[in-house]
Order: structure tokens, then sequence, then C-alpha cells
């Protein structure tokens, strides 16, 4: 079966714009609701969602759209992704739903998934519920005395600020860390600086006053300005960006420098390997992280695994392959000694450990190597169009990929959540790396041109 709603995360789109509707978002409740089913009992769900406006079309849609199947919802309001998956575990529900679209502007959102594991679902799982979608509902609902109820968890945030913490090794404290933590007026801006404060951090909020609008903009995991400027300003020992649904971290040092997910998931190999913690040999990874990484791992003896992109097909290896550290260059870091998903927060504490461990400065703890050279760049074409089958672009490819021959990779590929084609490449030769982008990139500009103009 093939799925034509879902990508890499979930269903994602414009709100209130085809596919996130009310009405759609009504009938992925419905044909979800029947693929969990598994059993006499009463089904439950958890929905959780972030802070944009749309949130309040999705979670009613979504929540009645369940209740007419006869499930039980627990709403529990904006939290990160993490939690939900967390919740759905602990609560032993038969699924769980958060509403958002990540790292993305307010006017997109989105629906994610999770099974009673707590873990994001299979394509074929995705592609089953999309295909009841087309069946008719009606011989499947609930009798008038069987329908579902919905109730608010009011000590949902409690509970995953406990959780996180638990995570942090006990006997460290955070004392002496004067920390910037940008939520990007997202999910977690309630339990992000919770969680620091009674670790015992010096804590300055940033991006913490959502209004439904605000969520990502100019601020948080994807865009690092506002935190490297106020970490310098506030003369912090380190600061920390999440994204909208906060399973997306990325790192500041003192000095305003910008630690990314590779280096992330390097550091808490390497220190987990020393405490013979680390499972599987390595990391898993996708093809989008630096050829750095790679080489840095090898050096303290351990191998790098890599996946397509998106952090589902990370956890996928790690699961079936026994490994505990995985995620994306973007920040997505799966730690799953306590986590099935990217945990921003979980990780940011693991990097906080080595940090309090070494009594070293984060610019000297969390540099682990030196980037290779790479560029990305995105190109944006018309949804329908083809420009990546276009015989000229096919031909740049192949000339980039002959001139990065042994000393670099080149990777293209389309967005599993947007209409843009990402052209990327990394080599130790700077200006080779960017001339082969910009050629490629320029091709593809011209093959998504010609084809939106043939197709008026």
């Amino acid at each position: 079966m093939t799925r034509r709603l879902f990508g890499t995360d979930g269903i994602r789109g414009t709100a209130n714009t085809e596919p996130m509707t009310a009405e759609t978002a009504l009938r992925v409740a419905m044909a979800t609701a029947l693929q969990f089913r598994r059993g006499a009992h009463r089904h439950r769900v958890v929905i959780g969602k972030d802070t944009r406006l749309s949130g309040y079309l999705l979670e009613p849609a979504l929540t009645a759209g369940f209740i007419s199947m006869g499930m039980e919802v627990v709403l529990v309001g904006p939290l990160p992704t993490p939690a939900v998956a967390m919740l759905t575990r602990s609560l032993r529900c038969d699924m769980g739903v958060m509403i958002s679209a990540s790292h993305n502007p307010y006017q997109d959102n989105g629906i994610k998934l999770f099974g009673p594991d707590g873990y994001k679902l299979s394509d074929e799982v995705e592609a089953a519920i999309e295909a009841r979608m087309d069946q008719p509902f009606a011989p499947d609902l609930a009798g008038s005395a069987d329908l579902g109820r919905a109730s608010r968890m009011e000590d949902a945030t409690g509970r995953y600020i406990e959780y996180v913490k638990n995570t942090f090794p006990r006997g460290l404290r955070l004392d002496g860390l004067k920390i910037v933590v940008d939520c990007a007026h997202g999910a977690a801006y309630r339990v992000a600086p919770k969680v620091l404060y009674e670790l015992g951090a010096d804590v300055v909020p940033i991006g913490v006053q959502p209004d439904g609008l605000n969520i990502n903009r100019g601020c948080g995991a994807t865009s690092t300005q506002l935190l490297q400027d106020t970490v310098v300003a506030e003369g912090a020992n380190l600061g920390i960006a999440l994204d909208g649904d906060a399973d997306r971290l990325i790192m500041v040092d003192e000095r305003g420098r910008v630690v990314d997910g590779d280096q992330v998931m390097g550091l808490v190999a390497r220190s987990w390997a020393a405490e013979q913690r680390l499972k599987g040999g390595g990391v898993v990874a996708t093809v989008m992280s630096n050829l750095g990484l790679e080489r840095a791992l090898q050096g303290f003896g351990l191998e790098l695994v890599r996946t397509p992109v998106g952090d589902r097909y990370v956890v996928e290896h790690m699961r079936s392959f026994g490994f505990n550290v995985g995620g994306e260059q973007s920040g997505h870091v799966v730690l799953s000694d306590y986590s099935t998903t990217g945990d921003g927060l979980i990780a940011a504490l693991q990097v906080l450990a080595c940090i309090q461990g070494s009594e070293k400065p984060a610019s000297e703890v969390c540099r682990l190597f030196d980037p290779v050279p790479q560029k990305l760049t995105n190109v944006r074409f018309t949804a329908g169009s083809a420009p990546l089958e276009a015989a000229e672009v096919k031909e740049a490819i192949r000339e980039g990929e002959g001139r990065l021959n042994g000393c670099g990779r080149l990777l293209i590929r389309k967005s599993g959540t947007e209409p843009l084609i990402r052209v990327m490449a990394e080599g130790d030769d700077a200006a080779l790396v960017d001339a082969v982008v910009g050629d490629i990139v320029a091709a593809v500009q011209r093959a998504a041109a010609l084809q939106a103009e043939a197709a008026r």
C-alpha cells in the first residue's frame, strides 16, 4: 500500500487547507481508532499539541473522531512531542496523538501518531490507516451508550517534568551554570525553564510567550541568532534552543557558537562509551550528518550508521540493531534508554552532565570535531512538478558526483514535509562544495521554472 497523506513525520500542511482541515482530522481519528482496536476493553488515546492557533481547530476534530468510535480521550494541552509519547506508555493508552508541525511556522500544522509502545508508526501502518479512510465508517460507529468521553489531565506537565529530571545523573546538579533556554514560543514554554531551574541552574528563559502566531518566529532551534546574542549579552555558560514541539535541540556555547545535533550525538556517544553504557558500538544518524562526525567516531573506535532522513528511520534502525544513541544533525537526538523519540530536553541534560562532570566550559566540552565544509540549499518548486526528473538536472548531478568523487559527498532529495528540493554537498574543499551545490541548484531552478510555465 502507498501513502498519500503521511510524510516522513506524520501528516503536515497549511492549517484549514487540505489535508489539515477539521474534516480530514476527524476521519484520521476514526480510521486510526479502527486500526488500533485490539480487544473488548475501553480504548484510550492521549492527545497533546503545541501552541499554534490552529490547534484549537484540530484538537476538537480529532477528539470527536475518537469519541465517535468509542475511545476515551485524554487531553494534555501544550506539551512536547516526547511527553505525549511518554504519557502514551505511562497511561497504558492504545495510542497517542501530537498536533504539531514541529519547526514549521504557525501557518502549518500536523498530526503525529504513536502506537501503544510510544513509537511512531511504521509506513505500513500509516498506509493501512489511509486505506481505512476511504471506507465507510457507519458500520463501526459506537452506539449511543458506547460513545467515548474526553477528560483533561491536569498534572500532565508535572509528570513530564519529573520524568525528564530523573534522566539526569543522581547526585549531580546544575548549580553555578547560567543557562539561556529558548522555547520557540512552543510546546516546552512551561516545562523547559522549570526542569532547569529545579535542577539548580540560573535560568534565562526566552521564547516563552506564545500567542498562537509566533511559534518558531525568529527563535528556537531553526533560528538561533537570538539565543546566540542573548547568551553573550547575559554572560551565560551556554544556551539551549528547542523547536516548536521540543523534539529538536540545538545548543550554543558561552562564546555564542552553535553546537548542532552531530556534536551532541558525538559527545553523548563518547561519554556513554567511556561509562560502558553505549549500545551497538556507535551512533545511528541520517545521510545528512557531517563527515566530520563519522571521522570523529572512528577516532573513538565507534561507527556511524546512516539512514534515510527522518528520525523515525533512525529509531527503526536503533530498535532493529540494538543502538541507544541516534539522531539527526538538525537536532533530533534519540536516546532510547530514556525516550522513544527525539527529546530536546533530555538530550540537553546529557550534555549538561558532561559539562558539569568536566568542570570545563561548553566551548571545550562540546566541540568534538571541526565539521567538514558542508552546504545545504533548498529549492522550492510547484507542487505536482518533478524537477529532479529533468535531463539537465540529472546531468548536473552526475557532474557534481564526479567532481566530488573521493573527496566528499553529494545528497539530493525531496523534502518529506514541504515542496522543496534539498541540495547538499560536503567535502574538504569548501570552494568545490560551493560550486557543485551552486551548479545543481541553478539547474533545479531552471527545470522547476520551465515545468511551472508549462503547467499554466
